[in-house]
């Protein structure tokens, strides 16, 4: 069941959690160049999930938490594959995955609609 907040204070977890979605695809666009921050970027997205359920960010929090779990998984599917040439050509696509999650995240985002459609 969804919590009732006053329209004022629900505008402000709105603007809140748009905030921290933004803060958290600026570090995954940062992860796509060193892999670190994007452990960080989880993080936040776990810590602060409680505090976007019921908002537009909520959708993009899932969005970004699914993107960094897959690319963890590719990374290491790459990695496992490497010796034979084909995880070179796994981490590529991965890299160019990442790139458009993060991209049509942060679009949709930006025109406060849902990750999901």
């Amino acid at each position: 069941m969804s919590e009732q907040y006053p329209a004022e204070q629900q505008t402000e977890r709105e603007r809140a959690g748009r905030d921290i979605a933004t803060l958290v695809y600026l570090i995954q666009a940062i992860s796509i160049f060193t892999a670190v921050p994007f452990f960080v970027g989880v993080i936040i997205n776990y810590v602060k999930m409680g505090d976007v359920r019921g908002t537009v960010a909520e959708s993009h929090f899932r969005w970004q938490i699914r993107t960094f779990w897959y690319s963890l998984l590719w990374f290491v599917i790459g990695w496992a594959t490497v010796w034979i040439l084909v995880g070179f050509l796994v981490w590529g696509i991965s890299w160019v995955w990442v790139c458009y999650r993060v991209i049509r995240g942060w679009l949709a985002l930006s025109e406060n609609r849902p990750a999901y459609t």
